[in-house]
């Protein structure tokens, strides 16, 4: 269920974030209160987090579980319609965990994307990464 996910990430899926999330998909973001309803703007958060926290590139994990710096799933559970992916990177020198929670339907389309990010320093600062990007991608400027 989740492979079309890992697929996308790697640049693997042809029909991109359109083919991959559902028309009524929920996102729900750390930094925004209220869910955002809809795949065009799901799409517009996922693109922004991609720019956001693909962190900062540096030498491959040496298994010892500590963050390279970059972007990257340490864990995966999977139970039913649902996964739960964590992760780690480093954006501006400050570590970044959480985890993504991903549900999908019948049809292998993603319904429902939570994001959880831990620590505090880091939830802030990728509110404010987050905020510039969604400026600068807002397509009515």
């Amino acid at each position: 269920m989740i492979e079309r996910w890992h697929a996308y990430l790697r640049g693997e899926l042809a029909g991109g974030l359109d083919d991959l999330l559902d028309d009524d998909v929920v996102f729900y973001s750390p930094i925004v209160f209220t869910p955002q309803r809809g795949k065009a703007i799901t799409m517009l958060y996922l693109q922004a987090a991609g720019q956001t926290l693909p962190g900062e590139k540096s030498a491959p994990d040496d298994g010892g579980g500590s963050s390279s710096g970059g972007f990257r799933y340490t864990k995966q559970v999977l139970a039913g319609d649902t996964a739960v992916l964590e992760f780690e990177t480093t954006v501006e020198g400050k570590y970044v965990n959480g985890v993504d929670i991903i549900r999908v339907n019948d049809a292998d389309r993603i319904v429902e994307f939570r994001v959880m990010i831990r620590p505090l320093q880091a939830v802030n600062l990728v509110h404010q990464q987050m905020a510039k990007m969604l400026e600068s991608m807002n397509p009515t400027k």
